[in-house]
This record gives C-alpha cells, sequence and structure tokens, in this order.
C-alpha cells in the first residue's frame, strides 16, 4: 500500500504544475503566468549561428564573469540575459559596427550549468538539476529527479538564498495538491537546495504477524501500526503492548498504550505473548 501511494505522488508531482493550473481554471482563479525565458549564467554552452554568414557560427562556453568572446565584436557579456535579449545585443553589435547589414542571430544553449539547484536524500535520481526557466517550481524539479522515493517523507525541506538572506522552507508535499495548494508550490532559484529526509519510522516486534519497521504514515496510531504489521499472532495480547520511546535527554521511557495513541518516531512497539 505504501508503494502504491508513493507511485501516485511521483505521478502527482511530474504532472504537478499542469494539475495545479487546471485546479486554478476550475475554480475560476486567473491562470498563473507563462513560464518566463532563461537567462544565461557562467558554463552555459551556447551555439550562435548568423543567417547566411557560416563564418560567424560559433560554439563557445560563458566565463565565470558572464562574458563570450564573438567574432568581429569581441568580448560580450550575455551572464544574465535572456536568450531572446542575448541575441538582441549580438544583432545589434553586428549591425552599429557595420559588419552585417540585417543580422539575424540564432542562440541555442547546448548545456545549462549557470542556473542549477541540488535535490538530495529520499528521491529516486538525486543530483543536480539545471532551471530551464526562470520560474520553475518545486514540483518541476522533484520530477525531474524522479519523484521521492518509497520511504521519502511528505515534508520537503527547501534552502537558499533571497534578498541576500539565508532562507529555510518546509514544504508539505501531499498539501500542494490540495485546494489552493497551489501557493506552496515554491520557486526555486539558481544554487537552492532540497532535502527530502526519510520518512519517520516505528519498528514493531514480539507477536505480531510482520514484525520490523515501518513508515509511519500522517497521525498514525497505536492500532493502525499493528494493523501494517499484519495484527497480532494468535498468541499475542493487547493488554501486553508496550511503547519504548526514547525522551529528548536521550533516556528510553516504557509506556503503556492506548490504541488510538499516535506513535512517533523511533518509537518501538512490543506486543508480549499471552499467558493463557
Amino acid at each position: 500500500m505504501t508503494s502504491l501511494r508513493n507511485s501516485v505522488l511521483a505521478i502527482l508531482l511530474a504532472l504537478g504544475s499542469f494539475a495545479l493550473a487546471g485546479v486554478a481554471m476550475a475554480q475560476g482563479s486567473p491562470a498563473a503566468p507563462a513560464a518566463a525565458e532563461y537567462r544565461l549564467g557562467s558554463g552555459d554552452v551556447l551555439r550562435i549561428n548568423v543567417y547566411q554568414n557560416p563564418d560567424l557560427t560559433l560554439e563557445t562556453r560563458v566565463t565565470e564573469a558572464g562574458i563570450i568572446s564573438f567574432p568581429l565584436l569581441g568580448n560580450v557579456r550575455v551572464g544574465g540575459l535572456t536568450v531572446t535579449a542575448a541575441e538582441k545585443l549580438i544583432a545589434d553589435g553586428l549591425r552599429n559596427g557595420n559588419f552585417v547589414k540585417q543580422p539575424q542571430v540564432t542562440l541555442v544553449v547546448m548545456q545549462i550549468r549557470g542556473n542549477q539547484v541540488s535535490v538530495l536524500g529520499q528521491v529516486n535520481r538525486p543530483g543536480r538539476y539545471p532551471l530551464e526557466v526562470a520560474d520553475m517550481r518545486l514540483t518541476d524539479v522533484l520530477a525531474m529527479a524522479g519523484g521521492t522515493s518509497q520511504v521519502g517523507a511528505d515534508i520537503v525541506v527547501v534552502t537558499g538564498v533571497r534578498e541576500g538572506r539565508p532562507v529555510r522552507l518546509e514544504v508539505d508535499l501531499p498539501a500542494l495538491f490540495a485546494p489552493e495548494g497551489g501557493d506552496r508550490n515554491v520557486v526555486l532559484l539558481n544554487g537552492d537546495t532540497v532535502w527530502v529526509a526519510r520518512q519517520p519510522t516505528v519498528y514493531i516486534y514480539g507477536e505480531v504477524q510482520r514484525p520490523g519497521p515501518m513508515r509511519i504514515e500522517r497521525d498514525m496510531t497505536v492500532m493502525q501500526a499493528l494493523a501494517t504489521g499484519g495484527g497480532l499472532t494468535q498468541r499475542g495480547t493487547q493488554k501486553g503492548i508496550r511503547v519504548h520511546r526514547k525522551t529528548p535527554e536521550g533516556k528510553v521511557q516504557v509506556i503503556e498504550p492506548a490504541l488510538d495513541d499516535r506513535v512517533r518516531d523511533g518509537d518501538v512497539v512490543f506486543v508480549r505473548e499471552s499467558l493463557f
């Protein structure tokens, strides 16, 4: 059941942008703005063509200073410009320098290296991913990383810098797809890090059908945890249930829980054998 849940979540993440837009349209809300054009950054590999001027064809990499060296023009600062703006800048330079009368410049980004985010933790394909447009959102990047793994937590942490200050945001993934959840789908910026922690775990042993560790679902109770473990064996008794829980000071306390009490991360649930 957990595997099915995570598969559905991965599919939702891959379709996140479209689903959120559909909700907004269905509710009569204005559609989200169109994706902004990608801005060139240092390390990007560009291929530049000038129509009917093959000698001006160039494949180059943007330097750390945001500069490329273009024939006839010398150093041209393209870092931070959109593709359209960079094409216009080069065309204007060729025209104003009387090198080409009516230059038609085409610029293609062959490799994106300038704007990237890191996706780490419990995702299917952790790594660094390019921000291909200026308003790529959390669900877009998670989809590129293959979605969260089976043991990935529902809460995702995004860290980065906004207006010169470090920020840390916690995003509840299931809430993104609830009504009015689109505002939580944060826009990612260059240098951001997305961290998916391991989902909290409870450990069950003793007289249960399937002892061992298991994922804690939201608001899971002792009874639900036992049911996930297949229930008690014929020799098990509800009267013999104990929870071993570590305190903030690192000590372990033994609790006799009610079946509707919630379990916590790291809890060890022990089911005793009936004496009769």
